[in-house]
């Protein structure tokens, strides 16, 4: 129940949240598990101390280790939700490699770290969603929310290997969408600007290039934080979007009109 006794957007919802241990991922955990919805925190290090703060505020979740870019660990973080939590019905696409990145020119880039990159970026969203969907299937229907970047339509400088996998985040929403509506799965994006996130904030180098120039060039001229970027997963993920599939909402501050 809410504050004035209605019940939550997202009561007996189950949510998994890649990514969701920190920074953005964990910031849309927490809302969603406020809007009613139990949790799975899926993280490569501390998913299960995220959970537990979750669970001390009074929410339901649970918390794993997983590598999304491992086909075991997504089919046991699927696994996971439905053992415990008795479903699935919302996946939330955040984890990703870009708070480590240092910007290089294109010729720069090492392949491995290239490499890496496509593989939680865009690997990853695919492994995650084939691993959910058997799930969906039984429930009836279900939501994914893919995670892109503003970045996949400016086409910014000095982190090609970034920009194209948030590039192929968009375009695999897209197909997701068309090929699973028919189930009643509705695939949606949200593509953040520059958000100060903590790993952003420990990468001094990224940081000091990058915030400077993207608060400049926003209509909103003021710094982004994970809690900007909520609500519209909120809405992706929660009844009021019932009938939009295929789309991506940029959130940057109007620094790019989508």
């Amino acid at each position: 129940m809410d504050a004035e006794g209605g019940r939550l957007p997202l009561a007996g919802e189950v949510a998994i949240v890649t990514g969701g241990a920190k920074g953005i991922g964990y910031a849309i955990a927490a809302d969603l598990a406020a809007r009613g919805a139990a949790i799975v925190v899926a993280d490569l290090s501390g998913a299960e101390e995220a959970a537990g703060r979750l669970c001390a505020r009074g929410h339901r979740a649970v918390g794993l280790r997983a590598d999304v870019a491992s086909e075991a660990d997504t089919d046991a973080m699927a696994a996971l939700a439905v053992r415990e939590l008795g479903g699935i019905d919302i996946l939330v696409n955040n984890a990703g490699i870009y708070s480590t990145l240092k910007p290089r020119p294109f010729e720069a880039i090492d392949p491995a770290e290239w490499r890496r990159v496509m593989e939680v970026n865009s690997f990853g969203i695919f492994l995650a969603c084939r691993a959910v969907l058997p799930a969906m299937k039984a429930r009836g229907g279900g939501r994914i929310v893919n995670i892109s970047s503003g970045v996949a339509f400016k086409g910014n400088p000095l982190m090609a290997h970034y920009v194209a996998s948030k590039g192929a985040a968009v375009s695999l929403t897209r197909a997701l969408a068309t090929e699973l509506g028919p189930y009643k799965i509705l695939v949606n994006s949200v593509a953040p600007g520059f958000t100060l996130s903590d790993g952003v904030l420990a990468n001094r180098e990224l940081a000091e290039g990058v915030r400077t120039p993207s608060t400049r060039s926003r209509v909103l001229a003021r710094d982004m934080t994970p809690a900007d970027i909520v609500g519209a997963v909120a809405f992706f993920a929660g009844p009021d979007s019932a009938f939009i599939t295929g789309q991506t909402l940029v959130v940057d501050g109007g620094a790019y009109y989508h």
